[in-house]
C-alpha cells in the first residue's frame, strides 16, 4: 500500500472524505437505515511531546470506539476502550492520549454504535495530529482570534481563514479567544455599502439571539463546526484554545449590568458564564485540570525550543472600572494572584528556548468598558499615559519578575481587536521602566468584523513597527469579504533557533515580516 505525505493529508483531506483519501481499509459496517452519525467533525488540541485530546460528536447515545496508530493504514493500531456519549454532554467525547511516541504522525480513527442497538454502527471518521518533538526540530504554528462575530457568519466562501491556515501545515493552531460570539445574534441579510448584500448561507435558530441557556451556548460551538473550513482544519491540525469576553457576553466581569438589555430574560452574569464555561469545555480539546476543574491557563511543552504559556485574562479579574488603583487587590487584578504564582513558576523553571505568552487582551492597547464614551479599562491599559497603576501593576509585577530572574525570549501573542499589528515594548519609551524589552504581536479577526486601530497607553513604551487596519474611508466593523481577515504564523528554525514571525491575511499575502534572533544565558 502506497503511503501518503503528510503534506499530501493535509492537503486532501476535508471533513466529509478523510477516509477515503487515507485508503484505509474500511471494517464490516451495519446497513441499517439509521445509523449513528458524527455530527461536526473531529478535533484534537493541547499536544505535547506524548500525549493528546481527541474530540467528536455523536447524533444520538453512542459507544465511541477508538483506535490510534503511527500509519495511515492503521496497521498494528492500538484499540483503546470505548467511551460512551449522552445528553448529559450534549453527545460530546474527548480524550487524553497517552504514551504516544514523540515527533510522530499519529492517526486516530473513531466509530460509533448506537447504544440503543449495538450492531448499528457508523462510517469512521479520521483525524491526525503530529506530536511535539524531543530534539531540535524546525517548528511552525499559527495564531489569531474572534470567530462569528458581528452578525457576520458562514457565506458562500466560508471562514476562509482557517483554509488558508491550512495550507500551511502547521504543527499546531493557537486560538486567542472569542472563540465564539455568544452575543453576537446573525440575520439572514446584512445590508453592505453599495447596495450589495451579505447571506448567512448557514444559520442556525441557537444564533438568531444571544446565548443564555447551556443548549444555546452549546449551540454557538455547534454553528462554527457548521463551516467546510474549519471542519477541515480541526481534522488535520490540532487547535490549542483559550477563552476571553463573547465566549460569554461581550466585556463580561463582575460589574457587568445586564438590566437594561432586553435581549437578555436571563440578567445573572455569574449564572451565564457559569453555563457558557461549561459548553467550552465540552466543546473543545482543552484538558482538563483536577485540581480545578474548568481551569484555562496552563503550559504547553513543545519541545526544547517551545513553551506555550495560555492566560486566562477573564475569569479571575476585578470588576471592570477606572482602573486606576495604586495598588494590587483582588480588585485591581486580572490574572489573579493564583494564576499569576503559577506563570512567575513556570517561567522561571522553563528550560524551553522561547516562551510564548498566549494573552486573549493586548498590553498596551487601550480597550474601553463603554468604547461610545471612552470610560473605564476593559483589557489592562487604563488610557492614562502615566505610572502602573489598577490592572497595569500586575503586569509590571510580572515584567519586573521577567527581568530580575534573567528569564529570556518572551514573546507575546494576542487578538481581540480585530486588526492586526506589531508592537515592540521600549523601557527606554515606557513610565514604567524596569523590563527589558521585549515583543507582542496581534491578529485577528479569523471571520469576524474588522475594527481599529486602537490607542497606545504608554504606561510599558509600546512603539508600533506594523498595523493593518480599516482607513477612515473604510469605516467600522467590514465583513469578511472586504479581505481584512488575519492571522500569524511562527517558525522557529531548529538550527539556528530563530524565530519568525510572519503576518498574514486570509487571501494569504504575507503584511510583514521579523525574525528574532534568541538570547542565550551564560
Amino acid at each position: 500500500m502506497n503511503k501518503i505525505s503528510r503534506r499530501a493529508f493535509v492537503t486532501s483531506a476535508s471533513a466529509a472524505g478523510l477516509v477515503g483519501v487515507s485508503g484505509l481499509a474500511l471494517p464490516y459496517y451495519s446497513r441499517a437505515n439509521q445509523r449513528p452519525a458524527f455530527t461536526h467533525g473531529i478535533q484534537s488540541g493541547d499536544v505535547d511531546a506524548t500525549s493528546g485530546v481527541v474530540w467528536t460528536r455523536t447524533d444520538r447515545p453512542s459507544r465511541v470506539m477508538f483506535e490510534v496508530s503511527s500509519t495511515e493504514n492503521f496497521a498494528n493500531a492500538l484499540r483503546l476502550a470505548p467511551l460512551d456519549t449522552s445528553p448529559a454532554s450534549d453527545y460530546t467525547v474527548k480524550r487524553l492520549l497517552t504514551d504516544l511516541t514523540s515527533d510522530q504522525d499519529i492517526f486516530y480513527r473513531m466509530v460509533a454504535a448506537d447504544l440503543a442497538d449495538i450492531n448499528a454502527v457508523s462510517e469512521p471518521i479520521v483525524g491526525r495530529f503530529r506530536t511535539a518533538p524531543a530534539s531540535k526540530r524546525d517548528i511552525r504554528f499559527a495564531w489569531s482570534g474572534d470567530t462569528a462575530g458581528q452578525g457576520w457568519g458562514i457565506d458562500d466562501t466560508g471562514m476562509k481563514a482557517y483554509a488558508t491556515i491550512g495550507k500551511h501545515t502547521p504543527d499546531f493552531f493557537l486560538h486567542s479567544g472569542d472563540t465564539i460570539y455568544a452575543d453576537g445574534p446573525m440575520k439572514d441579510e446584512v445590508e453592505l455599502p453599495g447596495g450589495s448584500k451579505w447571506k448567512n448561507k448557514v444559520l442556525v435558530d441557537e444564533k438568531r439571539k444571544v446565548a443564555e441557556t447551556l443548549d444555546e451556548y452549546r449551540g454557538q460551538w455547534k454553528y462554527n463546526m457548521m463551516d467546510k473550513n474549519v471542519l477541515g482544519l480541526n481534522a488535520i491540525c490540532p487547535t490549542f484554545y483559550q477563552w476571553d469576553d463573547h465566549e460569554v457576553v461581550n466585556n463580561w466581569s463582575d460589574s457587568k449590568n445586564l438590566s437594561a438589555d432586553d435581549r437578555y430574560s436571563e440578567k445573572n452574569i455569574h449564572v451565564l458564564a457559569a453555563r457558557a464555561a461549561r459548553a467550552f469545555h465540552e466543546m473543545t480539546t482543552i484538558r482538563y485540570e483536577p485540581s480545578e476543574p474548568g481551569r484555562v491557563y496552563r503550559k504547553i511543552a513543545y519541545g526544547p525550543l517551545l513553551d506555550v504559556f495560555f492566560l486566562d485574562m477573564r475569569s479571575y479579574r476585578g470588576a471592570n472600572g477606572p482602573g486606576m488603583q495604586d495598588t494590587v487587590t483582588p480588585q485591581s487584578r486580572i490574572l489573579g494572584e493564583q494564576q499569576m504564582k503559577w506563570l512567575k513558576r513556570e517561567l522561571a523553571n522553563s528550560n524551553a528556548t522561547w516562551k510564548i505568552i498566549a494573552a486573549d487582551m493586548p498590553l498596551g492597547l487601550v480597550v474601553w468598558n463603554d468604547a461610545t464614551n471612552k470610560v473605564g479599562a476593559e483589557a489592562i491599559s487604563n488610557g492614562d499615559n502615566g505610572p502602573a497603576k489598577g490592572r497595569e501593576l500586575e503586569i509590571a509585577d510580572l515584567l519586573r519578575y521577567v527581568k530580575n530572574v534573567g528569564i529570556t525570549n518572551t514573546v507575546w501573542l494576542t487578538a481581540d481587536v480585530h486588526y492586526t499589528a506589531a508592537h515592540y515594548y521600549n523601557p527606554d519609551k515606557a513610565q514604567f521602566q524596569d523590563f527589558n524589552p521585549f515583543w507582542e504581536f496581534v491578529s485577528g479577526p479569523l471571520h469576524a468584523g474588522t475594527y481599529g486601530p486602537s490607542d497606545f497607553d504608554m504606561t510599558f513604551g509600546p512603539e508600533l513597527k506594523f498595523i493593518k487596519a480599516p482607513t477612515a474611508e473604510q469605516g467600522q466593523n467590514l465583513p469578511p469579504s472586504a479581505g481584512l481577515q488575519f492571522f500569524g504564523l511562527v517558525d522557529i528554525d531548529g538550527a539556528t533557533e530563530q524565530m519568525t514571525v510572519r503576518l498574514m491575511d486570509r487571501d494569504d499575502n504575507e503584511l510583514y515580516k521579523v525574525t528574532l534572533d534568541p538570547v542565550h544565558s551564560a
